[in-house]
């Protein structure tokens, strides 16, 4: 079982430029974070597309040296993490499709809610499918539509239902597409003779772009050799930006609508610590979990006075073992991942700030490493409300019974954990922190799009 959060994808994009594949797979390289499973590059010379792709990491998919096979001045790429499909290379993008129209590649971030209702519907007409990732039902339903490709996007985006951010690359184009509720994020820079979009801007230095602005919900941006043209296939957008993508998926360097992450997630940390300072709580060091809280520790430490320390560690050079069969395995995976900096948490009263709780039971590992470690006691602050439901919108928290604040009370909560006390933040400091263009439906269990009936079940509210 997935003790953590973990994002589907990130896709990169650029036109106009020399060695396309080059940049891509820099900018693919700043967003690793979004996802380890397995990553991919498609470049076009203007006259043809080729791809390239492999699982794992970006540099044991695609080696370096490969990449001057792939010339051209446009190319897509993307870095995966499964929830929708598995993990079998088939499923790797960028997805390609040749038609009469001409070759094209794909690459998705996000989900698809009605993804079963389309390819039923499209297998019913002789669409036949190559993988299980709803990411392909977007290259059919291009094919299956009228008129020009442009067209053609406008008619599929309509019929489509949930979370998308993509990329769809010809042999003479570039197109940014991102959903009506902009629930993933896109970004659009410029670099030397061109163009790049990416789902964090941390992308564009890598690839040596300078930003420019974001891509709208309901947006079709194209670029080719006439520059860039924008068209809305939709006059019924909003942005509901998840919420998440502040809390833990983005890198703390990006900016997602104008606002820094690492600013965003300090405003958390001192909404934390205002409630804890009302109560009167007494501490002797404020910490985060690495990475993603750490920011918000930072806050946490310059609103309440608590001085700020480093109590765990993080080992850059495990792999990926957020998958462990056993529990013994787990444990093991917890204490090569995190190690405790002992001189600094023994005898003090600790403020530990995490960004999340999911299944918690990485929360009592490190609770109990701290302990062990001397620890005098370790109140756990989490930078976001409880998880209460299911997403489906590309993250990979798709059963309710998953979820341990379904299940339990903050109080129970807290006992199990092993914590000293337990305090998360509420939906309305959520959007003090971040403003009210967010999905907030892992919290809320409202949710911005529809829902089929497989995923409205077991979803009753408490």
């Amino acid at each position: 079982m997935r003790e953590e959060l973990h994002e589907e994808c990130g896709i990169c994009g650029v036109y106009g430029t020399p060695k396309a594949a080059c940049a891509v797979y820099n900018g693919l390289h700043a967003l690793q974070h979004r996802g380890q499973e397995g990553a991919g590059l498609a470049v076009s010379d203007g006259a043809r597309l080729a791809c390239r792709k492999g699982k794992g990491l970006l540099t044991e998919a695609i080696p370096a040296g490969e990449l001057e096979e792939l010339p051209g001045r446009a190319a897509i790429g993307h870095v995966r993490y499964a929830t929708s499909g598995g993990g079998e290379l088939e499923n790797v993008q960028p997805m390609m499709a040749r038609a009469h129209m001409g070759v094209m590649a794909v690459a998705h971030n996000g989900q698809i809610v009605n993804a079963c209702c389309l390819q039923r519907a499209l297998e019913k007409k002789g669409s036949i499918f190559y993988s299980t990732s709803d990411s392909e039902i977007i290259l059919h339903l291009v094919q299956g539509a009228k008129g020009t490709l442009l067209e053609k996007l406008k008619e599929t985006c309509l019929r489509l239902e949930g979370a998308f951010s993509f990329l769809l690359l010809t042999e003479k184009s570039l197109y940014a597409i991102r959903d009506k509720n902009g629930l993933r994020p896109l970004s659009l820079a410029a670099l030397e003779g061109g163009f790049c979009a990416a789902s964090e801007t941390c992308a564009f230095a890598a690839a040596g772009a300078r930003y420019l602005r974001e891509v709208l919900p309901g947006e079709i941006v194209k670029i080719s050799k006439k520059g860039v043209e924008s068209v809305f296939y939709t006059n019924k957008t909003r942005l509901r930006l998840c919420a998440m993508e502040y809390v833990y998926f983005a890198r703390p360097d990006s900016c997602l609508e104008g606002k820094n992450v690492h600013a965003l997630r300090r405003k958390t940390g001192r909404l934390l610590a205002e409630k804890d300072r009302e109560e009167g709580l007494a501490a002797d060091i404020a910490a985060g979990v690495p990475d993603s809280s750490l920011s918000a520790a930072m806050g946490y430490s310059e609103k309440s006075g608590v001085a700020y320390e480093m109590a765990l560690v993080k080992n850059r050079y495990v792999g990926r073992s957020f998958i462990q069969p056993t529990p013994a395995l787990r444990d093991l995976a917890v204490t090569r991942k995190l190690s405790v900096n002992a001189a600094a948490v023994k005898g003090k009263r600790l403020v530990l700030v995490d960004d999340s709780i999911v299944r918690g039971t990485t929360s009592k590992r490190i609770v109990r490493l701290l302990k062990e470690a001397g620890a005098r006691e370790v109140h756990l602050r989490i930078a976001s409300p409880p998880i209460l439901y299911p997403c489906f919108y590309g993250v990979d928290t798709s059963a309710r019974e998953e979820l341990i604040s379904a299940k339990m009370n903050t109080e129970e909560l807290c006992a199990l954990i092993g914590a000293d006390s337990l305090r998360f933040l509420t939906p309305e400091d959520l959007y003090r922190a971040f403003g009210k263009n967010c999905c907030l439906a892992c919290f809320t269990g409202d949710y911005p799009t529809p829902l089929c009936k497989k995923q409205t079940r077991g979803l009753k509210k408490p």
